[in-house]
């Protein structure tokens, strides 16, 4: 330890996702501050000051500073064991959730209070710069757009949400004041954006049928203003990708991967969150050992996962669910010069990279995912013309579905026969569908994206 600072990129997609954008444009990023040191570092600078991105692009960063009780309610409370579950369809809800005194405090002492921090810190920095764009970002900020549009009227928004949007009978697991001020925060913004037109045609039924607003095609009016709805689906960097390639952080995990390869690889490359469904995936993967003996000591399966929000209790529980899973395959099936699933838990980018590069078969099986970059990254690394096994819950099936063997994530069994086409399939089809796949990516990259919400932004401007 140097006592020297060092600043460290977050792990969460939207921060992927957005690393294009501070590259190639003029932007002030407002995020929370997360440790001890983040808010040290506020208080010494005070406003925002200047950083660089890992690439060398310079922006502004705008560091928020919470109750530390208030922000734990917020993010472990409400954020992502409520909004988190709704959206991704994860309660069964004959048992989960209530909402009980502590579901409601978590509300209106931590989900409230941070949104109005944020809207702070956004009329703050507009100050500095009052014909700025605001761009708010996913399900943590919806009450914000309203705090900020009720301040100035003038400025044009926008809200991105990376996340799947439910259809509206499941947002009556919310109280009814909760569900509504959700959507009215949303309605605040000039542009509200999704990753599929399937999670886009859900939210205008839940703008009329929650809120009764009226709805034009893509347009949402609601109390004298008109919010654009659209479907941007997110793309990646090929030229991060095919630098990383040959990375030697790369090539030395690879390296390693390979000493232990078996005849054929599946690869998962997830975190340990319940909507990625990696217990079934284990169980399907058992189902196919079961019903294929001729594949024990020649196919395997390697689990890439990265840790996720293991201090709040319902994902410390599913982590602990994967590796009993694992290791019951392990258990059933193993032998000693064959151990049929390999899990690595580990928040490791390189690893994963390496991971991309080797897999026969890549099994992509959430429950439900807002897009999942996952589907799309690995196929430009990949050196095995891989099958894709990918969930019909998954938005990025919106624009892969026909290259891959689609499965419905709930069907174990489906997912087991599904492996097994993926790894029988005729050489030349999984070239023909690697391939389009890779052509799809490259053609539809972040920048497509990044430009497509700076087109939306004018066209509120010009309008």
């Amino acid at each position: 330890m140097t006592g020297e600072r060092v600043a460290r990129r977050g792990g969460g997609g939207v921060v992927t996702a957005l690393g294009g954008l501070l590259a190639h444009h003029d932007v002030t990023w407002v995020a929370s501050a997360m440790s001890d040191e983040d808010c040290a570092v506020a208080a010494e600078r005070g406003g925002s000051f200047l950083e660089e991105t890992a690439n060398g692009a310079a922006y502004r960063l705008r560091l928020v500073v919470h109750d530390k009780a208030a922000y734990r309610r917020f993010y472990n409370v409400f954020a992502n064991p409520t909004l988190w579950f709704l959206q991704h369809y994860l309660w069964g809800l004959g048992s989960a959730p209530d909402f009980d005194p502590g579901l409601h405090e978590a509300w209106s002492t931590g989900y409230v209070p941070v949104n109005e921090a944020f809207a702070r810190a956004t009329l703050e920095e507009l100050e500095q710069a009052p014909e700025a764009a605001v761009m708010f970002h996913d399900y943590h900020l919806y009450l914000a757009p309203r705090l900020v549009r009720e301040a100035r009227p003038d400025v044009v928004t926008s809200h991105f949400i990376h996340i799947p949007w439910p259809e509206p009978d499941y947002w009556h697991a919310l109280p009814r004041e909760l569900r509504v001020a959700v959507h009215e925060g949303l309605l605040a913004n000039d542009v509200v954006g999704f990753h599929t037109d399937r999670w886009r045609q859900a939210f205008l039924r839940a703008a009329e049928r929650l809120l009764g607003a009226r709805v034009d095609g893509a347009a949402v009016e609601y109390r004298g203003h008109t919010t654009r709805v659209v479907a941007r689906p997110i793309g990646v960097d090929a030229e991060e990708f095919g630098r990383l390639r040959d990375d030697p952080a790369v090539l030395e995990r690879e390296a390693a991967l390979i000493e232990g390869r078996p005849e054929q690889l599946v690869v998962r490359v997830d975190r340990t969150d319940p909507s990625k469904n990696a217990v079934r995936g284990f169980r399907a993967f058992a189902l196919l050992l079961e019903r294929h003996p001729e594949l024990h000591g020649r196919v395997g399966m390697m689990a890439l996962l990265a840790p996720s929000r293991q201090d709040i209790p319902e994902y410390a529980e599913y982590a602990a669910a994967v590796e009993t899973a694992a290791q019951a395959v392990n258990d059933r099936f193993g032998r000693e010069d064959w151990q049929p699933v390999q899990l690595d838990i580990a928040d490791d980018f390189f690893r994963s990279v390496a991971g991309y590069k080797q897999f026969d078969v890549l099994l992509v099986n959430p429950v439900f995912d807002g897009l999942n970059l996952v589907a799309k990254e690995a196929f430009l690394v990949n050196e095995y013309d891989g099958a894709l096994v990918l969930s019909e819950n998954a938005g990025v099936h919106e624009e892969l579905g026909e290259w891959a063997l689609s499965v419905n994530p709930l069907d174990v069994v489906g997912q087991a026969d599904a492996l097994h086409d993926a790894l029988v399939l005729e050489p030349a089809e999984r070239r023909r569908r690697a391939d389009a796949i890779r052509a799809h990516v490259r053609a539809h990259d972040i920048r497509e994206w990044i430009d497509a919400q700076l087109a939306d932004l004018d066209a509120v401007r010009s309008a």
